[in-house]
């Protein structure tokens, strides 16, 4: 061996040596594994192929589209169209408005919740949350209060036409500033807050101040003993679910300020079959509260 050592190969694998040696540990000049070269060439031969076949190279203003001519958006759009061409056997049967007929069908509610469910989270949950438990300024969904009404057909109608909306046939409600426009004294709504609170504890006495006062000016909305009006949109005072707050302090807000809470129209930015879709949903989450 040239280099002015000699070669030495090791008597148990039969490699040579490098001639590098380490506290007698000496170095093998072993080959590089064959099935490691094969691999790598294999690799090449499929990269070179995807190059070909599939989008690969930048051309500064695009790309080599390659053979296939396979995009994203092609990829989304197959995707998108395979879901709904598995949706389509059983959203058809949302297209009408028979709430009863399917109700009934366990099956096709079975594949359809999942979708309405996913429907609720893109669109109501911002304002109702997910489950529909509601917050400040939005409603609850998932209890048996209802400004409106909580059959699927009463609530398909407010997804679609809203509540104080752009919606020539939206549902109206509003709660005057009963203090900010002199409607009431300071005295007066001292007294209405008290008799508010009470109602919500149920110990509530009509012949009050507050109750005398309440009945002039709000009984015609929220109803005798304060259990809300469904057609005028004024909320239950006789429980404790509360939109604005039911606090001293937020009953004093909403009867000094007034209250006009808006839902948008939906009737244009979802189909038919997903505004039932979500009506069913949302009177599920009802019938499922304790």
């Amino acid at each position: 061996m040239s280099g002015g050592h000699r070669q030495i190969v090791d008597p148990v694998t039969g490699y040579e040596t490098t001639g590098h040696e380490w506290n007698g540990i000496r170095e093998l000049n072993t080959p590089f594994p064959r099935f490691v070269i094969v691999v790598l060439l294999i690799t090449v031969v499929i990269s070179a192929v995807m190059w070909i076949l599939l989008p690969a190279w930048p051309t500064g203003h695009g790309y080599t589209p390659g053979l296939l001519g396979l995009t994203q958006e092609g990829e989304a759009v197959q995707g998108f169209k395979a879901i709904a061409d598995g949706r389509a056997s059983w959203r058809s049967r949302f297209a009408g408005d028979d709430f009863a007929s399917l109700a009934s069908d366990e099956a096709v509610m079975g594949m359809a919740m999942p979708a309405a469910a996913r429907l609720f989270a893109d669109n109501c949950a911002a304002c109702h949350r997910v489950g529909g438990t509601g917050g400040p300024g939005f409603p609850s969904l998932a209890d048996q209060d209802w400004l409106w009404g909580g059959d699927p057909a009463t609530v398909a109608e407010t997804v679609s036409v809203g509540i104080n909306s752009t919606d020539p046939d939206t549902r109206s409600s509003q709660m005057p500033a009963f203090g900010r426009d002199g409607i009431l004294t300071r005295e007066q709504i001292s007294a209405v807050a008290d008799y508010v609170l009470a109602l919500s504890s149920g110990k509530a006495d009509p012949a009050s101040a507050g109750g005398k006062i309440f009945a002039e000016n709000c009984a015609a909305c929220h109803g005798e003993g304060g259990r809300g009006g469904l057609g005028t949109g004024a909320p239950s005072l006789a429980d404790d679910q509360w939109i604005y707050g039911g606090t001293r302090a937020d009953i004093l807000t909403t009867l000094q300020n007034g209250r006009q809470g808006v839902m948008p129209s939906w009737k244009g930015r979802l189909a038919p079959a997903d505004i039932h879709l979500l009506a069913l949903y949302v009177s599920r989450l009802a019938k499922a509260a304790p």
